[in-house]
Formats: structure tokens, C-alpha cells, sequence
């Protein structure tokens, strides 16, 4: 037998005939995405007539991705048994490896914050956010969850913000305070009604259950972070949106982000505080961040007459 390492038009490698092993279209993308990532880091194997024995599905994606060569490795002497063999073996002796799954939930909890700085999602492993979810919902512990380390030594000095206190950066402005409370957007808005809001409320779903939050952890939110029933909750957004609508003017458009497990409680919410729901947008979010808890936030918008005419 001999190897040899060649790139080989993509026209001129042929699939066999009695390949067993089928990929799904889902499964060609995700090994384009792959290949878009990292590039082709795997030959396919293929002998002496150019004929496919292992790499059937690599050989589809670069055809989706429109490559016109790809690298091969031609394996020639074997006899048609040992190529048979070969094509059953490279699929299935994989499927006998397993995963130790504590270290891979510790892997996929890092990998997302460093494939951003990539510009690419978790998608190109091939684990599906769901997963991951439920990965990480099996070794995540509440009680010994760790919180960001703070440098004491950053306490000694005077407080750089306090509630009540406001911000005038060029022509924008900015207050520390509680946005259910009328007295802060009072004070953040000095007699002005605003054309439109962008809304991010507490999703009222604990920090510690969020994917992707890399090596770091959060400390849970003050308020509306998983301890309140559905009727708190809803009377929460109540307070949210209704302080919102009050410093609006007539017609604004309210957008508002909620996680999806809650998204029947905004709309009751605000269907007492608005007159119109305007649309539903859903954002599939593949590496879901701080505050979330899967892959899918949604984001509601509102267009509403919000309140009485302002004179």
C-alpha cells in the first residue's frame, strides 16, 4: 500500500455506489460550516481511480460551498475487500467513542466568548444550542456557583454612581435608578416624552441557567431572577412598561426583549398598558448570552397609542 497527499478536482472524485452512510442536508451544512471556520482540515480518502472511500459528506460540502478542488489522500494497493472494509470502518468504529461530559459542559461553556472573538457561533462544532442547554443544566450547581472576584482595594474610594444621580454625556443622558419609578424618568428625561423605548426588563429566569457565560459567572439580578410566580411577574412588567408609557408620547413604539419561556406574561402585561401589539420578532441567538437561557430570546415590539395627548 501507498499514500499519497494530493489536491484533486472536486469533479473528478467519485462517491461509491454502495456507500451506506447517508448525511443529511443539516449535517452537509454543518460540515460547510466547519469547512468555512477552520477550513479543510480533513482529507478526504480516496484510491487509485479517484473513487470516494471515506469522506462522503466532506466531498458534498465543498460542492455546496462551490470549491473546485479539495484535498485528498490516494490510497493505493488495497484490494477491493480492504476498501470495503475501510468505507464501513471509518463511519462506525467513530460512533464507538463517547464523551466524558463534565469536561466537554466545561468546554462549551468557554468556547462561545472565544469563537466571538472569531465572528463564529458554537453552530460550527456541531452541538446544537439545545444541547448545550441541557449539558450545562446537568452540572451546574447554584450552591457553589462562583461570582466575578471584585478587587477589595476598588472599595476604598468614593462611589463612582449612587441612584438619583445623573449623567450628561454630550447629548445623551444617563441616570442610575429604578425605571418602574416615574421620579427617575422624570429626571431622566426633563420634561421630554420619548418616540421610542427599547426595553430589556429582569426575564425573571435565574443567571446561573444562562449558556455560553464563559469562565466567569454573574451573581443573579437583584429582582424578577426566577423567584417570582407568574401573577408577580406579570404585575412587575405592569410597573415596567406602564412607567415607560407615561414618558411616551402618543404612537411611540416600544420594543421590548423577553426571554421566550416568558413571553405569555409581557404580552398579558401589555395588553393592560397598550392598545396595539404591533408584531412578534423572535431572535435565534446561537450563543446565547448573559440573562438568557437558551438559544431563542425573543424580542416584542408594541406600537401603541400609550397614552393620553400630551399638551
Amino acid at each position: 500500500m501507498a499514500y499519497t497527499y494530493t489536491l484533486v478536482p472536486v469533479d473528478r472524485v467519485r462517491p461509491h455506489p454502495n456507500n451506506a452512510r447517508t448525511h443529511s442536508k443539516k449535517q452537509v451544512r454543518q460540515i460547510a460550516a466547519s469547512i468555512r471556520a477552520v477550513g479543510y482540515a480533513a482529507p478526504v480518502l480516496i484510491d487509485e481511480g479517484n473513487v470516494l472511500i471515506a469522506g462522503h459528506g466532506r466531498l458534498e460540502a465543498a460542492k455546496s460551498l462551490g470549491m473546485l478542488t479539495i484535498p485528498a489522500i490516494v490510497i493505493s494497493g488495497l484490494s477491493d475487500a480492504q476498501k470495503r472494509a475501510l468505507r464501513l470502518a471509518d463511519n462506525r468504529i467513530a460512533l464507538n467513542a463517547g464523551w466524558d461530559r463534565e469536561r466537554l459542559a466545561i468546554e462549551l461553556a468557554v468556547l462561545p466568548d472565544l469563537l466571538i472573538e472569531e465572528s463564529l457561533d458554537i453552530s460550527v462544532t456541531g452541538f446544537e444550542p439545545a444541547e448545550i442547554d441541557a449539558l450545562h443544566a446537568d452540572f451546574e450547581d447554584s450552591a457553589t456557583d462562583p461570582v466575578d472576584e471584585i478587587d477589595d482595594s476598588c472599595l476604598d474610594g468614593p462611589a463612582v454612581t449612587e441612584f438619583g444621580d445623573l449623567w450628561q454625556l454630550g447629548k445623551h443622558r444617563l441616570t442610575c435608578g429604578d425605571a418602574r419609578h416615574c421620579d427617575d424618568l422624570n429626571r431622566l428625561l426633563g420634561g421630554e416624552r420619548a418616540h421610542m423605548a427599547f426595553l430589556d426588563p429582569p426575564y425573571n429566569v435565574a443567571i446561573r441557567s444562562a449558556v455560553g457565560r464563559g469562565a466567569i459567572k454573574h451573581g443573579e439580578f437583584a429582582m424578577a431572577s426566577g423567584e417570582m410566580p407568574r401573577d408577580a411577574f406579570i404585575v412587575f412588567l405592569k410597573e415596567t412598561l406602564g412607567a415607560a408609557a407615561q414618558f411616551s408620547i402618543d404612537g411611540a413604539v416600544h420594543f421590548v426583549c423577553m426571554d421566550w419561556r416568558h413571553i405569555e406574561e409581557l404580552v398579558s402585561a401589555g395588553r393592560s398598558v397598550y392598545e396595539t401589539m404591533l408584531n412578534l420578532i423572535v431572535w435565534v441567538k446561537t450563543n446565547a448570552g448573559q440573562g438568557t437561557s437558551i438559544e431563542a430570546s425573543t424580542k416584542w415590539s408594541e406600537y401603541s397609542v400609550l397614552a393620553p395627548p400630551h399638551t
